[in-house]
Formats: C-alpha cells, structure tokens, sequence
C-alpha cells in the first residue's frame, strides 16, 4: 500500500483530487452559508482556513509532483493544515455540548493584520453566527462533527504519505525482445 501511496504522490492526478476535494468542501460551505442563509460562527471561518491550507498544499504537490522535497513540503503543509482543522473542530464541538458563558468563542476573527481575510473577503471569512448553535444536522450529526470527520480522513491520508515518501521502490528494467 506504500508503494502505491507513493506512487501516486508522483501524479499530478492525486493532487488535482485533493485540490477539487477542498474546493468541494469550500463551495459546500459557502452555500451553507448563502445558499441555505446559515451564519457561519468564528471557528467555522478558522476552520475554512485550515482547509485551504489543504487545498494551497495539493496545489503545491500538483505543480511539483515529481520533486521529493517540494512533494514532501506540500505533505507536511497538508498535514499541519488538517491537524490544526482537526484541533479547532474539536474546540468548537467542545462550545456546543458545553455552552456557557465561560466556553464561548470571540466574536470578531482575529487575523493577522498582514493578511485581514475578514476585511478581504467579507462574504467568505467573516464571522456572523455563535460557536455554541448546531444549525444544521445530516444523519444525526452535525456539521462540526462532519468537520471532525472530515480533518480526521485527511490527517489518516497526509500521514501515510508521510510515510510513504520513505519507502524504496526498485526501478525493474524492462527489456522488449522483437522477435
């Protein structure tokens, strides 16, 4: 399986799924929050973040496929983009079956003032809602708990092509005999 992990990792194929997958995830966000009129929370925008974290790393590894430490730096942007998602998933779940005054998320995103995504891009990072409402549900879990799921599949996936990378393949020679 690491062999084929790694191999893979030289496509520019993988890449270009792990970029649509992000994508996918961002679009059904935004509708969620347009389409479906659903104010999206503080964590929610952070979490936004974390996925396009993973989305800029396979845009990485798919410019750059065949070089092993740019296709290891994308791996590891990919990684740490997923466990931070992951860690900020599970500290919004923690606003929404502990609700109070003492466990509420801020109001305003606090972003570097380098890179104000807020102020860039109003209409995609700019927190309205509260950490603490569940607003939607599918299959009886809500969204946070897709998102812990969903962080959770990346961190499994980034990690074995982690370790893949370090797998040896022996390169075969093929000898074609026209007879």
């Amino acid at each position: 399986m690491l062999k084929f992990l790694k191999i893979l990792s030289t496509q520019r194929t993988s890449w270009l799924l792990l970029i649509l997958s992000g994508l996918l995830l961002e679009g059904c966000a935004l509708y969620f929050q347009h389409g479906m009129d659903l104010s999206p929370c503080l964590m929610c925008i952070y979490e936004r973040v974390a996925l396009l974290g993973i989305v800029i790393s396979g845009i990485i590894g798919f410019i750059f496929p065949r070089f092993i430490l740019i296709r290891l730096f994308a791996i590891i942007v990919g990684l740490f983009s997923a466990i931070k998602g992951l860690l900020l998933a599970l500290k919004h779940f923690d606003y929404q079956i502990n609700p109070g005054p003492w466990n509420q998320c801020s109001v305003l995103a606090e972003f570097p003032t380098t890179i104000p995504l807020d102020k860039w891009i109003p209409y995609m990072f700019n927190p309205t809602g509260s950490c603490s409402d569940i607003v939607w549900s599918f299959l009886g879990y809500s969204m946070v708990q897709w998102i812990i799921f969903i962080f959770s599949c990346y961190i499994i996936l980034f990690s074995l092509l982690l370790i893949s990378q370090f797998k040896k393949i022996k390169q075969q020679r093929m000898i074609f005999n026209e007879s």
